[in-house]
């Protein structure tokens, strides 16, 4: 794995939580309904997770020598409540596949500290997911 791979791998990560940021944001001011409180609630605490990922990522991409991407990925358009928990689930469980991949990258690196992080993130993303999904569980269509 060489230098530049990583930080450009690391980027579409950043990218990925640029988007969720966005995305939890704007489903929690979209959301409706009677449970719409709690629902933007827990939309909005996600926010400051994603935020220090996007942080640590953007500090690792510039201490490897890198330029931090500013562009998000596109946030998927979700029109019900259950839409949105939907495409969270599916974008929390692609963020943990991404990191566990990451982690390994970052073992051929020889960048220890960096697994450990990624590792912690693979962590964080997968305890977002199992809430989503047992959110979804009992979710009316």
């Amino acid at each position: 794995m060489d230098k530049q791979t990583l930080i450009d791998h690391l980027n579409e990560d950043l990218a990925g939580e640029l988007s969720a940021i966005i995305q939890y944001i704007t489903y929690a001011a979209k959301a409706t309904g009677p449970f719409r409180p709690q629902l933007a609630q827990f939309f909005l605490t996600e926010v400051a997770d994603e935020q220090m990922h996007a942080q640590f990522l953007a500090n690792k991409i510039v201490a490897l020598g890198g330029e931090p991407t500013t562009t998000p990925e596109p946030v998927p358009e979700a029109g019900t409540n259950r839409e949105m928990l939907t495409a969270v689930l599916t974008a929390e469980l692609r963020a943990a596949k991404n990191y566990s991949k990451r982690a390994q990258e970052a073992e051929e690196f020889g960048d220890k500290g960096l697994v450990v992080q990624l590792e912690d993130m693979v962590r964080d993303e997968s305890g977002h997911s199992e809430e989503t999904e047992r959110m979804l569980r009992d979710w009316p269509l």
